[in-house]
């Protein structure tokens, strides 16, 4: 346990450095799963294969995620697959504090808990990952990157009950053998990830060196990420930032939400702006400072303001007898320097023809009385 006040760190042990500890990414610094990450792409190495680091995970970091499964924990903070983290465990090589606990893929976390996973696995790659004449709508590339306007409905890698169809197939389908492999074999190029209903601007690596600059770079929060939404209700003021930290539901598993008690939760910081009220519902602007699961999806709905069509975090209600198909969440927007030639980008993505048809109906008669929320 660290000494009140100490920021815990993650140590890897290297045998081929002479057994030298080398210690990175104090936990005030980055979160667990970049921590976890880059550990990954330290440990695993250019074969993508065997991992030669030992990672802890110690009872602070595992806290926020006290009730997960310990499959479902690992997938999340290595950003491997939910087989390969299961492959760990059939394995032997994830050990749980106390010894008592048995290290299987329905454990549930629990207080106090830590978690060390050894070196030594073979992951297991899924072979020929083919490539598919999916159409994409690039933005922006060159030999180091490319930015794209992913549709709404594409899933972006290949995971249990979508091994085709994928972005990724689409990549490989585009790019060839030119994506950055460091995130393993279902997730060639990809540093960051959309929904698969939310749209718009995805950053594709087309080299590791440039992949791990951008992870760095997302890591460290240089990215200003803004994305577009059409929400219900009407807003009280004009703009404003939601610093609420979210954690797992404690009920509903598949959802996050922004916990009572912040210690159950991550940091995370949204601002939003009112572009257009209208009498049901108004279109907003969100910059993200930080980046956790559903971190829009979740906030709007704690402000009393879920996305319209997201029937995880709103309801699903109509609006004129229209119900559209997904949330109406875009991401319009990524300003950023580039990993290579030090250059800033700003990158945009023109909205779906169906957020633009949702954003007809829901703003057809404008708001002109006094503000006040109104969410369904």
């Amino acid at each position: 346990m660290p000494s009140p006040g100490s920021s815990p760190v993650t140590s890897i042990k290297f045998p081929h450095l002479a057994q030298e500890i080398v210690t990175i990414f104090s936990v005030t610094e980055f979160s667990i799963r970049e921590k976890c990450h880059d550990w990954v792409q330290i440990a695993i190495g250019e074969s993508m294969k065997t991992l030669s680091g030992i990672l802890s995970i110690n009872e602070e970091e595992v806290r926020p995620f006290v009730g997960q499964r310990l499959d479902v924990f690992l997938a999340a903070v290595l950003q491997r697959s939910r087989t390969h983290a299961q492959t760990l465990l059939k394995q032997g090589l994830v050990h749980l504090q106390p010894a008592a606990a048995k290290a299987e893929s329905s454990y549930r976390l629990r207080p106090g808990d830590t978690v060390t996973v050894h070196p030594g696995m073979v992951l297991p790659v899924q072979a020929g990952l083919s490539g598919e004449a999916i159409p994409l709508d690039i933005i922006y590339e060159d030999d180091a990157l490319l930015a794209l306007n992913k549709q709404p409905g594409l899933v972006v890698h290949p995971a249990a009950g979508h091994w085709s169809g994928t972005l990724v197939n689409a990549l490989v389908h585009h790019c060839g053998s030119q994506l950055a492999g460091r995130g393993g074999a279902e997730r060639l190029g990809i540093v960051h990830r959309l929904d698969k209903d939310t749209s718009g601007l995805m950053l594709i690596a087309k080299t590791d060196e440039v992949h791990e600059r951008l992870a760095q770079t997302f890591a460290r929060r240089e990215v200003k990420k803004i994305y577009r939404a059409l929400c219900w209700g009407v807003f009280r003021r004009a703009s404003g930032e939601c610093r609420g930290a979210i954690g797992r539901h404690p009920v509903h598993r598949k959802k996050m939400a922004v916990p009572k008690d912040p210690q159950r939760g991550r940091i995370a910081w949204t601002d939003y702006r009112v572009l257009q009220q209208g009498k049901q519902g108004a279109e907003v602007e969100c910059v993200l400072h930080t980046g956790r699961t559903h971190q829009i999806r979740v906030h709007l709905s704690h402000l009393g303001h879920p996305i319209w069509g997201d029937t995880l975090y709103g309801r699903h209600a109509p609006v004129n007898g229209v119900y559209p198909a997904r949330q109406m969440l875009h991401a319009a927007r990524i300003e950023i320097t580039h990993p290579l030639t030090g250059k800033p980008l700003c990158l945009e993505a023109p909205l779906p023809d169906d957020y633009a048809a949702s954003r007809a109906i829901l703003l057809e008669q404008p708001h002109s009385q006094e503000r006040g929320t109104n969410a369904p």
